[in-house]
């Protein structure tokens, strides 16, 4: 099983760039059914993609960043590099889902996803709003078709 989780706030513009692109992918997999594939838009709930992502073989992670790169830019990271143990908290709210990767793999063990991939695309508005820039939109369109690419050479 390949599972796709978008996660981002949809009410600070470019931070729903990952759930938008999962809400696409949903799109057309009702249209394009594959047995293998699965997709969820878990927003901000890092505790959900943790659930999530839990009996998959593979495992994709689709957000914004906000690092001081280039508007737009598209960074595909292996999941490992970006997994962390979250800090001591009585907040849920805390628990990203860098957290998510790193809790998973500790909790759940070899029911949890060896290989994760993540596609960050680099925010250019992060203030409140319900649209994309007009940047960020099109970096989601390159990130989107590569994914259904990948999804039509599955097996």
């Amino acid at each position: 099983m390949y599972t796709i989780i978008g996660c981002g706030n949809i009410n600070r513009s470019d931070d729903a760039v990952g759930v938008i692109i999962a809400q696409k992918l949903q799109q057309y997999l009702a249209q394009h059914p594959h047995p293998q594939v699965r997709v969820y838009d878990c927003g901000t709930a890092g505790m959900e993609v943790m659930f999530q992502a839990r009996g998959s073989k593979k495992l994709m992670i689709l957000d914004a960043s906000s690092t001081g790169s280039e508007p737009g830019a598209i960074f595909k990271v292996p999941g490992k590099e970006l997994e962390a143990l979250p800090e001591p908290s009585y907040n849920l709210h805390d628990f990203r889902w860098d957290n998510a990767l790193a809790a998973g793999r500790k909790i759940f063990k070899e029911d949890f996803p060896e290989e994760v991939t993540v596609y960050l695309i680099e925010a250019e508005n992060l203030d409140f709003g319900f649209e994309l820039s007009s940047v960020v939109k099109s970096s989601a369109e390159v990130v989107f078709q590569e994914i259904i690419s990948m999804i039509r050479q599955l097996q």
